[in-house]
Order: C-alpha cells, then sequence, then structure tokens
C-alpha cells in the first residue's frame, strides 16, 4: 500500500459518533503525523465539522460520496491505508465499503454491532481479504473490546501464573453510566424489522458460535437470548446478576477469537456476560424488575405499531446523542472472574471514563485505527476477518490504556 494519499479515511464523520471520532482522530493524527481525510454524503456538514476540529484539522481533505456508489468505494479505499467507519446500520450501509476495502487491501475497522451483517461479509469476502492483505476488523467499540480484550488480558495471565487457561469466564458489568447514540437505535431498529423478513435472523441472533469458522461452531455454550427472564446469583461475588442487553454480541465475537487464534482458552471454553446488581432480596428484586422491564421493550420493539411510538418519541433521532456533560460524566467498570480447571479462581477488573456508548466507543476506535497504521508490520495477522483480540490484542490494549480511558488489572489469584 506504499504511495497511497491517506494514512486514516474517517467515513461517516458527520453523525453523532462520527464527530467524536472525527475530533478525536484528528488530535491524535496531528499528533502522530498521519494523514487523516473525512468522508460522508453531505459537504456542507462535512465542512461545518471540519471547522470545528481541533489543532490543524481544519485543512483536513474532505471526500463526498455515497455509500452504496461501488465506484466512490472504490477510488476511496484505493487511497488510503486504513478506512475507520461509523456509518450505521452497517448491514444498510456498509457492505459496499467492506467489499471496496477487500478489493483494495485497505484495512478496516468499525462499531457494528450486528452479527448477521458480520456474518455475511465474512462469508462473502474472507478469502478475498486473504489474498489481497486486507485487515477487516469488525466491533472496535465498546462492542466488543472491553470484554474481548479483558478475557484475553485474564487468559494470558492464567497462562502466565498457572500454565493453563480458565477454562470458564464470567464477565459481570458492575457499572455502566451514559447514554446511546441515534445510530445505535437505528442499527437495532433495523435488526427488529430484519427478523419479521428473514427466517434466519432468530438461529443466528441464538448461536453462541454463529461468528466462528465453518467447522468450528459447537462448544458448551447454550443458546444466545438477548434478554432472558430468569435471574442468576453469583456466589463468587455475593450478587444477582441480570441480563446484559450487549453480552450476547460480545460472546459471539471473544468465540471468534478462542477459535481464529487455534483456541487458546481451550476447545471446553465457556463464557457468559450478565450485569450485577447487589445481594439478598433487594438485589433479586431489582434484576427481576431489569429483565421483565428488558423483556417487555423488546416486545414492542418486535411489534411495528409500538416500535414506531418509540422511534417517535422515545429513541433518539439520527445524529442524535448524549449531551457533553453525559459524554464526559460516564463511566463503566467490568469484573471478570475465571475459573480454572482445578477450581482456582483468578479476577480481573476493566474501568472505563466517559460515556460507554460515544465518548469511550469513539476513543476506543480511534486507537484501532491508528494501531492498523502504525502498528501494521507488528500485527501478528495477514489478511483477513479478524476480531480485535486476534489482531491487534497487546498492542491495542496499551493504547487504549494510554489514550482512551480503560484500565485493565489482574484482582485476585486464589487457590482452591
Amino acid at each position: 500500500m506504499a504511495g497511497r494519499e491517506f494514512d486514516i479515511v474517517l467515513w461517516g464523520a458527520t453523525g453523532a459518533t462520527g464527530r467524536r471520532t472525527a475530533h478525536h482522530l484528528a488530535r491524535r493524527c496531528g499528533d502522530c503525523g498521519l494523514a487523516l481525510a473525512i468522508g460522508g454524503r453531505n459537504r456542507e456538514r462535512l465542512e461545518a465539522l471540519r471547522d470545528d476540529l481541533p489543532g490543524a484539522g481544519r485543512e483536513i481533505p474532505i471526500l463526498v460520496g455515497d455509500s452504496h456508489d461501488t465506484a466512490f468505494m472504490g477510488e476511496m479505499t484505493a487511497k488510503t491505508h486504513v478506512v475507520v467507519s461509523t456509518v450505521g446500520p452497517f448491514a444498510l450501509h456498509g457492505s459496499e465499503l467492506v467489499a471496496a476495502c477487500v478489493g483494495n487491501g485497505t484495512h478496516y475497522c468499525d462499531l457494528t454491532a450486528e452479527p448477521k451483517w458480520m456474518r455475511a461479509m465474512i462469508d462473502a469476502h474472507e478469502g478475498k481479504a486473504r489474498e489481497t492483505g486486507a485487515r477487516i476488523i469488525h466491533s472496535c467499540g465498546q462492542d466488543s473490546i472491553p470484554s474481548d480484550l479483558g478475557v484475553q488480558f485474564l487468559q494470558d495471565a492464567a497462562l502466565a501464573r498457572h500454565g493453563k487457561p480458565c477454562r470458564r469466564v464470567a464477565t459481570r458489568v458492575t457499572r455502566m453510566k451514559g447514554g446511546f447514540s441515534g445510530g445505535t437505535a437505528a442499527s437495532f431498529l433495523n435488526a427488529m424489522r430484519l427478523r419479521e423478513t428473514d427466517p434466519e435472523f432468530d438461529r443466528l441472533s441464538q448461536d453462541p458460535y454463529a461468528l466462528c469458522p465453518e467447522g468450528e461452531r459447537d462448544g458448551p455454550d447454550g443458546p444466545d437470548r438477548m434478554m432472558p427472564l430468569e435471574v442468576t446469583w453469583d456466589a463468587d461475588l455475593q450478587a444477582w446478576t441480570k441480563p446484559f442487553f450487549m453480552g450476547p454480541m460480545n460472546a459471539k465475537v471473544l468465540r471468534r477469537s478462542n477459535a481464529i487464534m487455534d483456541y487458546p482458552y481451550g476447545r471446553d471454553f465457556s463464557y457468559e456476560e450478565t450485569a450485577l446488581t447487589r445481594g439478598g432480596i433487594g438485589g433479586w428484586l431489582a434484576a427481576m424488575r431489569y429483565a421483565l422491564f428488558g423483556r417487555l421493550f423488546l416486545i414492542a420493539m418486535a411489534t411495528p405499531a409500538t416500535r414506531g411510538l418509540l422511534q417517535r418519541h422515545v429513541l433518539p433521532k439520527s445524529g442524535e446523542g448524549p449531551s457533553r456533560e453525559v459524554r464526559e460524566a460516564g463511566s463503566y467498570e467490568l469484573i471478570l472472574v475465571g475459573e480454572m480447571p482445578d477450581g482456582a479462581v483468578m479476577k480481573a477488573r476493566i474501568t472505563g471514563q466517559g460515556d460507554p456508548g460515544v465518548r469511550s466507543t469513539t476513543l476506543m476506535l480511534t486507537e484501532a485505527a491508528l494501531c492498523l497504521a502504525e502498528d501494521a508490520d507488528r500485527l501478528p495477522v495477514g489478511g483477513g476477518f479478524w476480531t480485535p483480540a486476534a489482531a491487534m490484542g497487546a498492542l491495542l490494549r496499551d493504547r487504549i490504556t494510554a489514550h482512551a480511558g480503560l484500565t485493565f488489572e489482574l484482582v485476585e489469584d486464589r487457590q482452591p
């Protein structure tokens, strides 16, 4: 890819998530001396964004085109080493860009949490990506970097200390404070519409190994359910757990990580991801209320009439996102509990600063793009469809620790 005009192109720069990503990329590319361009379909909005970027951001080139214009996508991706995309729903607006990146050997990362689309892109382009050297990495934001890199961090510690991986890891979301963007809402709305027309949607959504390679789609974990009604007791943390909305998606990604890295966590590795409440009857009631509300919300979203009401009056619109106060005040914490084959228990803690759905996620996406651009010769994989852990691993973990406000720490190593 020598001689390309840009190091990074941000596609979809004018949405709520895209704007924040543009600000982070303008600052970080300026510090690193990387050539950045921003792109989208509306020149006026792109120019307004550029005028608001920090430092020398006002000199950043603008690329104007349409996500469905295959000729433009081909021309744009041929000019850059890396494309980072915030255009969702990706199932509606992302396929031509992925195909163009694959064809031109251009590295790519995005924020998608749409497993059916990810499966379709892998099936359509995996072979070609290996030929051209394009590294395609989905889910480089809150979904699913903390979970994916967190499990890798814990398993690396287990291998270093005990010579074997944890056979089971349970991730508990202990704090999640922030909002979400109109792009996230649009992706969820599109998923609900697809569910009505695509008979394969539910099967793939419930398949815990749906993103694993063909022939590697079995293991100990049962079906993924987005919002089950039952709540569980975590004896190790002495608290009740409740469903976590994005747990099934994150679990699919890290199961794919295990498979495509040739099973460093073991073929019998089991994983679950839920949120934590507290102990006692109060904790159980809180978990049940959340589970019931979540189930009712999913039913409402699956029904066209009530879905339309929620879209008009409750959910954020396209281009909208949380306020600056919410973005800055947000935070989150994950506790990962790993069980060794001999009964030993290891725990890790991951924390993040800033609203997880916009600020933290765009900082992580920024560092993923920089990792692809600056660390290309140090990555352990060639072309293909990868996960954050499989492609970037500790390199990305170091970056997001230094520049995206995340921390990874081992907090317990208890013998049986």
